[in-house]
């Protein structure tokens, strides 16, 4: 399952850097959120998998090793949040510049000027 979930991280690495290097405006935008994507997922794998068991527990004696960190879970929430904002940004500024050039390619915008 790490494994899987690695390959996973792998892939939308590559797929966002591929998209940050197309001309088009909108699939920069798509690959800031793989990119975010892929952050996440692998803060959550680095954070380690436990399956099964509570982020937190009461005051149980000998039940501690078997909880959950909960600090990558926090973590994660908040990047969720944070790339949400960032993403509905990005995505008002590609409207407004499409509204503005009438295109959303690098290349034709520099034939125009």
């Amino acid at each position: 399952m790490l494994f899987l979930l690695a390959l996973l991280v792998g892939v939308l690495y590559g797929a966002a850097v591929y998209l940050l290097l197309r001309r088009n405006i909108f699939k920069l935008v798509l690959g800031l959120i793989f990119l975010g994507h892929a952050t996440n997922l692998l803060l959550f794998v680095a954070g380690g998998l436990t399956s099964g068991f509570p982020a937190f527990l009461r005051n149980v004696p000998g039940e501690a090793e078997q909880m959950a960190d909960p600090l990558p879970q926090a973590l994660i929430l908040t990047a969720i949040v944070i790339g949400l904002g960032v993403t509905a940004f990005a995505l008002v500024l590609v409207y407004r510049f499409y509204s503005v050039t009438k295109t959303v390619d690098f290349d034709e915008l520099s034939e125009n000027e």
